[in-house]
């Protein structure tokens, strides 16, 4: 996978209001899949908190929990990412 991808797939994952369902639209990776590579890409605290955070009722990662109110995928405060690292503001 191109790093522009991983990175892009991993921002998106990050992102509360981008639903897996956008992921799988955009680069065809089922919710497992991206797991996987969050697993694989971030180190294991970050895997930690990103995955207690997906399962906290904080996170509106599944469309079928979603606020119907929430009509877009991007957070206008989401930070950027570059290599797999967040960048600061």
């Amino acid at each position: 996978m191109d790093p522009k991808d991983t990175d892009r797939i991993i921002e998106m994952a990050w992102e509360d209001r981008t639903p897996f369902e956008a992921i799988k639209f955009q680069f065809d990776l089922c919710e497992a899949e991206v797991v996987a590579l969050m697993r694989n890409v971030l180190k294991r605290s970050s895997f930690n908190l990103w995955r207690k955070r997906v399962h906290s009722g904080v996170s509106q990662k599944h469309a079928q929990k979603r606020n119907p109110e929430i009509s877009r995928f991007k957070c206008s405060l989401q930070k950027t990412i570059a290599m797999n690292k967040i960048s600061k503001r």
